[in-house]
């Protein structure tokens, strides 16, 4: 066999062979077995703060406190994203943003892999260590 020929089939069987594996993000957002509004509600607490910076100090805190290593931090778009290694690689991205004129929203993302999570467990665990922190922080505790 020639050698284009030979290159070019090995190419072709190589895309044919890659593209299987392909994953189409419109199929993983439809694919979701809980409505969007549960799975949000479950993603999102609002704060009565307007403290945009304490709360992403205390965001990136309570990451590190349930052993998640920080990947990114923005202050200006009010994301973290994080990473959790602990046999499993789990990643979350918490966003804050403003809602109305006296409260914050903050949305937390989880992912296995490419797999959002649906399970609430991460997401309360999330949240419950959060308001803790809040709660410490604001009665000026240690």
């Amino acid at each position: 066999m020639k050698k284009p020929l030979f290159r070019t089939l090995v190419l072709a069987f190589t895309a044919l062979l890659f593209s299987g594996c392909q994953t189409d993000s419109r199929e993983q957002a439809l694919s979701t077995s809980q409505s969007q509004v549960a799975l949000r509600s479950m993603q999102s607490r609002a704060f009565d703060t307007r403290d945009t910076k304490k709360m992403l100090r205390t965001v990136i805190a309570t990451l590190q406190d349930l052993s998640f290593v920080i990947d990114k931090a923005d202050g200006t778009l009010g994301t973290v994203s994080a990473t959790k290694l602990d046999g499993y690689s789990m990643r979350m991205t918490v966003s804050v943003r403003d809602r109305g004129k006296s409260q914050l929203i903050v949305r937390a993302s989880a992912q296995y892999n490419i797999t959002a999570i649906e399970d609430p467990q991460p997401y309360q665990q999330f949240f419950t260590a959060l308001e803790k922190a809040l709660f410490l922080t604001a009665h000026e505790v240690d």
